[in-house]
C-alpha cells in the first residue's frame, strides 16, 4: 500500500514562510519586515540582522550548511554561489556558524561572465545581488547537500540590471501604481496596490534517459537534429488527456511532492497532444514568484526525471512532426482588497470599470504588438510559432462572442445594450444534469485570449523565463492605464468621458480583435490587410527593443534604461548566433561520426551482398537498387556536410553581432535542412540494427 501524504503538512516545508517568519521574529522585526514587504522601503542594518540570524537557524535546523544569493541572469536560467555559514573557530576551536544582516541583504557575484551585451567588459567584475524580500527563501537538497536560497535581484556595478527579476519587479511596481489610478476613479479608496498575478502553464517531454544519452543532438542542443517520424503520431489524437503511463505517473508523483515542499501550487497534471509530452499547471500568484516558481518547476523536472531513469526535455521543439511545447501565461489583475479588474460580471456591458480596462488591454496590445511578440521570442519557438501548432506568430486578441458583441455595439452605436448568455447545454441524458454554459467558447489558436477573467498569453516558449513577457505585459498596460488616467482625472463630466474614452480606444484598436482560426493561411492575409506585424523570428523582432516607441515606454516607467534594452538587443543575436552554431557543429559530429560511417557500413554490406548473389548465378537487382539509392543519399550527405562545414567557418569570420546572426539564420540554417533530409530518408532505407542513434519511435513510445 502506498504511502499517504499529508499534503498540508508537506506544503511549504522547504520555504521560510511568512508564518515561519513570524513565529521567529520579535513581533516588533516582523511587523517591520512586513512592511517594507507591501509599502517599499529599506529594512535598518540591525533589523536584518536578526531576520538573517532567524533564517539562518531555521536552515540550519533542516539541514543547510550553505546559503546562496539565488538569481536569474540573462541566460535565463538560474545561477547561484554556495558560501558555508561557518566561520573563524573560535580560540577553543569551536566552529561558529554565522549569518549576517549584510551578507543577506547583499552578495557580489563576478558580473562580467554572465551575457550583459556590453554592460560589463571582462574586466569589469563586480556585480551585486540584492535580496528580494517579495519572493521567500527556501532549501534546495540534492547531492551538494542543503543550501538555503535567497531570491535576489543582479544588477552591474554601474547599476545596470543584468537579470530578469530586476525589471520585472520595476513593471510590477508600475502596472500597481497606474492601475490604482483607474480604481480610484470608480471610488476604491480602500486598495493601495495592484498587483499582477501569473499562472504558467508548464509543457514537457519526457524520454528515456539511456536513450537520452545515446543522441549527442539531446545532449548539447536539447532537440534532436536528426530523426525520421515515427510510423505513428499524434494524428490518432489518443495521448492528449490519455491514461498516465505507470513510470510517468511515479515521476509526477514525486515531481509534485518535491514541488509542493517548496511552495509551489502543482495542481494540474496530463498528457499532452504529442506522443510522450506532458503538462503541469499551477495556482496562481504574484507576478514574481510565479517567475521564481516556474524557474524552480523546470529545474525540479529536471532532476527529479534523473531519479526516474528518464530525461526531460524543456525545448521548445524536440522531435520535428509532431506538437511542440510552450508555456501558456495566463496574466491577470487584482487589488489587495480582493477586486479583479479583468472580471466582466454577469453583464459585462454595464460594467464601466472592467470596459475600460478591457479598452486599455486592447489599445495596449495593438500599440505594442511586436514587443509582445519580442517578448515570447527564444531560439527554439521560431520552430513553433507559426506553425499550425501553436499560436501564429502574428498577434491579435481573442475576445469571445459575448465580448466582441458588446465591443461591436460599442463601436457601431455608442451604447451596449444587450449581453449574449452562455444558456444551458442540455445532455440529453436524464440521469446527467443541465450544465450552465460560459457565454463564450474557447480559441486555443489565439496568441492572447481573453479567458474568464485573465488573459491567456499562449506565444511562450517552453524552457524560457515568463519574466520578459510579464515586464512587457505589466509595462504596456501601465502606459495604457496612465493614458487613460491623465484624461480621465481631469474630466469635467466623468461618465460622458469615460464612455467616449472607451468607445474611442475600441474603435481606434478593433483590429486585433480575431476570434477565428489563427492557423489558417486566410487569416495571415486578413492580418496583412489590417496592418498587424508578422514577425516570423527571434532575430527579426529583436530590433523591437530599441524602437523609439519602445524606450520611451520603458523609460517613462524607469523599468530599463536605452542602454539596457541596447544590451539585451545585443544579447538576443549573440545567443542566436551561438545556439545555431552549436546545433550546426553537434550536426558536423554526428553526420561525419556516426551517420555517414554507418551507411557507409550498410552500403557495404549490400555490395557484399551483391556480389555474393551473382557470383552464386542468383538475382540481385533489389539489392543492386537499394545500394544505388543508398550511394546516392549518401553522396547527398557528404555534400551537405562539407558545406554546412564551410558555412559554419564563413559564420566565424563576420564580426557583427547581428550580421552574424543573420547569416546564421539565412544561410547556416538552410544547409542544417539540407543535411538532415538525406540522413532521415537513410534512416528509413538502413537497417535498423546497424543505425548509430534511438529513433523517434524508441525515444517517444517506450517510456
Amino acid at each position: 500500500m502506498s504511502e499517504v501524504l499529508n499534503v498540508e503538512e508537506l506544503f511549504g516545508s522547504k520555504v521560510f514562510t511568512l508564518g515561519k517568519m513570524k513565529e521567529r521574529l520579535p513581533r516588533s522585526v516582523y511587523k517591520e519586515v512586513k512592511c517594507v514587504m507591501d509599502k517599499g522601503g529599506e529594512l535598518p542594518l540591525a533589523t536584518a540582522d536578526v531576520v538573517a540570524k532567524a533564517m539562518k537557524d531555521w536552515a540550519v535546523e533542516n539541514g543547510a550548511t550553505h546559503y546562496t544569493h539565488w538569481f536569474q541572469p540573462l541566460t535565463g536560467i538560474t545561477a547561484e554561489k554556495h558560501d558555508a555559514f561557518v566561520t573563524h573557530p573560535d580560540d577553543e576551536g569551536h566552529m561558529l556558524m554565522e549569518f549576517s544582516g549584510k551578507e543577506l541583504i547583499k552578495g557580489e557575484p563576478d558580473a562580467s561572465s554572465f551575457p550583459s551585451g556590453g554592460l560589463r567588459a571582462t574586466f569589469e567584475a563586480r556585480g551585486y545581488t540584492a535580496w528580494d524580500m517579495t519572493s521567500p527563501a527556501f532549501l534546495k537538497e540534492d547531492a551538494t547537500g542543503v543550501i538555503l536560497c535567497i531570491p535576489t535581484a543582479f544588477c552591474s556595478y554601474k547599476g545596470e540590471a543584468l537579470d530578469k527579476k530586476t525589471p520585472l519587479l520595476r513593471s510590477m511596481e508600475a502596472i500597481s501604481a497606474q492601475a490604482l489610478r483607474i480604481v480610484r476613479l470608480f471610488g476604491n479608496k480602500e486598495a493601495t496596490k495592484v498587483a499582477a498575478s501569473v499562472g504558467a502553464e508548464q509543457e514537457y517531454f519526457l524520454v528515456d534517459r539511456e536513450k537520452y544519452l545515446q543522441r549527442t543532438d539531446l545532449i548539447f542542443a536539447g532537440r534532436t537534429l536528426f530523426g525520421a517520424a515515427a510510423p505513428k503520431g499524434q494524428e490518432l489524437e489518443d495521448h492528449y488527456f490519455g491514461t498516465i503511463r505507470e513510470r510517468v505517473g511515479a515521476y509526477m508523483k514525486d515531481l509534485n511532492i518535491e514541488l509542493w515542499k517548496l511552495g509551489v501550487t502543482a495542481r494540474t497534471q496530463h498528457n499532452e497532444v504529442a506522443p510522450a509530452q506532458h503538462e503541469l499547471a499551477p495556482i496562481y500568484e504574484s507576478a514574481n514568484i510565479a517567475v521564481d516558481h516556474n524557474q524552480l518547476v523546470m529545474e525540479t523536472m529536471k532532476k527529479v526525471a534523473g531519479r526516474h531513469g528518464l530525461a526531460c526535455l524543456l525545448h521548445e521543439k524536440p522531435f520535428a512532426g509532431v506538437n511542440g511545447s510552450g508555456k501558456h501565461n495566463n496574466w491577470s489583475l487584482g487589488t489587495d482588497n480582493g477586486v479583479n479588474m479583468l472580471d466582466p460580471g454577469d453583464t459585462p456591458n454595464e460594467n464601466i470599470q472592467f470596459l475600460l480596462v478591457l479598452a486599455c488591454i486592447l489599445k495596449a496590445v495593438d500599440t505594442h504588438a511586436e514587443l509582445l511578440r519580442q517578448s515570447a521570442s527564444d531560439v527554439g519557438n521560431d520552430h513553433r510559432l507559426g506553425a499550425n501548432e501553436a499560436p501564429p506568430a502574428i498577434i491579435s486578441v481573442f475576445l469571445g462572442e459575448q465580448l466582441e458583441d458588446v465591443v461591436k455595439q460599442l463601436v457601431e452605436t455608442g451604447e451596449a445594450a444587450r449581453c449574449l448568455d452562455g444558456g444551458k447545454l442540455q445532455t440529453g441524458v436524464s440521469t446527467l444534469p443541465d450544465l450552465d454554459k460560459d457565454a463564450t467558447d474557447r480559441n486555443r489558436t489565439s496568441p492572447f485570449a481573453f479567458t474568464g477573467n485573465k488573459f491567456e498569453f499562449r506565444m511562450v516558449g517552453s524552457s524560457d523565463s515568463i519574466a520578459s513577457p510579464n515586464t512587457a505585459l505589466n509595462a504596456i498596460v501601465a502606459e495604457a492605464f496612465c493614458e487613460a488616467a491623465d484624461e480621465l482625472e481631469k474630466a469635467e463630466d466623468f461618465d460622458i468621458a469615460v464612455h467616449d474614452l472607451i468607445k474611442k480606444y475600441m474603435t481606434e484598436h478593433q483590429r486585433i480583435i480575431f476570434n477565428g482560426d489563427g492557423y489558417s493561411e486566410e487569416w495571415v492575409h486578413e492580418a496583412e490587410r489590417r496592418g498587424l506585424p508578422n514577425i516570423k523570428s527571434m532575430i527579426e523582432a529583436a530590433g523591437t527593443l530599441t524602437t523609439d516607441k519602445t524606450v520611451k515606454l520603458f523609460e517613462k516607467f524607469g523599468i530599463f534604461t536605452k542602454v539596457e534594452l541596447e544590451s539585451r538587443e545585443e544579447i538576443i543575436y549573440e545567443t542566436y548566433a551561438k545556439t545555431i552554431n552549436i546545433e550546426a557543429l553537434t550536426m558536423v559530429a554526428m553526420a561525419g561520426r556516426q551517420y555517414i560511417p554507418a551507411v557507409i557500413k550498410y552500403s557495404k554490406s549490400l555490395a557484399d551482398s551483391v556480389i555474393a548473389l551473382k557470383s552464386a548465378g542468383a538475382e540481385a537487382h533489389v539489392q543492386a537498387e537499394l545500394l544505388n539509392a543508398v550511394s546516392a543519399k549518401l553522396a547527398a550527405s557528404k555534400d551537405a556536410l562539407t558545406r554546412l562545414e564551410k558555412a559554419v567557418a564563413e559564420a566565424g569570420t563576420i564580426h557583427n553581432a547581428k550580421e552574424q546572426a543573420f547569416f546564421y539564420k539565412d544561410t547556416v540554417r538552410a544547409v542544417m535542412d539540407e543535411l538532415r533530409a538525406p540522413i532521415d530518408e537513410l534512416e528509413m532505407i538502413v537497417d535498423k540494427e546497424m543505425w548509430p542513434v534511438p529513433s523517434y519511435a524508441d525515444l517517444t513510445f517506450e517510456v
